[in-house]
């Protein structure tokens, strides 16, 4: 076996022992999503109408409008990637450019 195959497998088997609640001696990293996010304040700093950051994030205007007005709230990975736009929205523009 490779020396890629067996970091994959000892990784696979760790994360096996770790999710069957034994310890193991791994770094484990938790994200914090925060639990809400302003999406107007977002687009405002970044000085897009809503159609233009619904384009450039791939988000639906119709979405984007339901987050601004409060009826809806975005879900957690939603909540993660406007955290990142946020934090780096260059790099995230970098990243879907392709």
């Amino acid at each position: 076996m490779t020396k890629l195959g067996k970091s994959i497998l000892k990784g696979a088997k760790e994360a096996l022992s770790y999710a069957k609640g034994k310890k193991v001696k791994v770094k484990v990293h938790k994200v914090i999503i925060p639990k809400q996010v302003d999406v107007r304040a977002i687009r405002t700093k970044l000085h897009l109408s809503r159609q233009d950051f619904a384009n450039r994030y791939g988000f639906s205007l119709r979405t984007l409008e339901k987050w601004e007005q409060g009826i809806r709230q975005p879900e957690g990975a939603a909540r993660a990637y406007l955290t990142v736009i946020e934090r780096n929205h260059e790099a995230v523009e970098l990243a879907l450019a392709g």
